[in-house]
């Protein structure tokens, strides 16, 4: 794998209200606020240069990846798509625990054997995800942007770093920077710090 340096960017605010909105498989597109917010995340990435940019077929991805590749060309890749989140797509967490108490307390406790009720299956997801990430390991690319989903961003970066990403990150708008040693240990941050936003 000649992959070093993979910066995971979350898109940002969308139509549906992606801070507090279930979207997985809904095609929401970005907002006014989120269109901003990827201006802001660009310039904090400035000093990045991409041999390669990614994003998901769905729309909030691959129009945040095109507000922050400079021009560069962006390559979809289907395998990047978030989970469906099957009968909780477009619900807030409020609305969830309320319809649905028992299962909504299992996802927050993070229960064993756990499934988004009517969605895609973890496992399936997974798999997806990291296929794709393999995908864009086999480009050739040094350095790589993707440009995603906050389930995905979090699937690869815990598959990579041996151990999940903070709690709730990364926020809307907000990145994963990691880095692969000469011994191929990946790291979160470069050289212990994190230039890409964060919140």
């Amino acid at each position: 794998m000649s992959l070093r340096r993979l910066v995971m960017l979350r898109h940002g605010e969308t139509v549906g209200n992606s801070s507090v909105r279930f979207h997985g498989a809904g095609d929401v597109p970005l907002s006014d606020a989120g269109r901003s917010q990827l201006r802001a995340a660009a310039r904090g990435m400035r000093q990045e240069v991409f041999d390669l940019v990614v994003a998901s077929p769905l729309r909030r991805s691959w129009e945040a990846a095109m507000l922050v590749a400079g021009g560069a060309p962006v390559r979809i890749e289907d395998g990047l798509r978030e989970i469906h989140f099957g009968r909780w797509e477009g619900l807030t967490a409020g609305e969830i625990e309320l319809r649905d108490p028992v299962l909504y307390r299992e996802w927050r406790e993070r229960a064993p054997g756990f499934e988004f009720p009517g969605g895609e299956i973890r496992a399936e997801f997974r798999a997806r995800v990291l296929a794709a990430f393999e995908r864009i390991a086999g480009s050739g690319a040094k350095s790589a942007l993707l440009v995603g989903h906050k389930g995905v961003i979090r699937t690869i970066g815990e598959h990579l770093l041996g151990e999940p990403l903070a709690d709730d990150e990364p926020h809307l708008a907000c990145a994963a920077g990691l880095s692969r040693d000469a011994s191929g240990k990946w790291f979160l941050g470069r050289h212990g710090s994190n230039p890409v936003p964060a919140r």
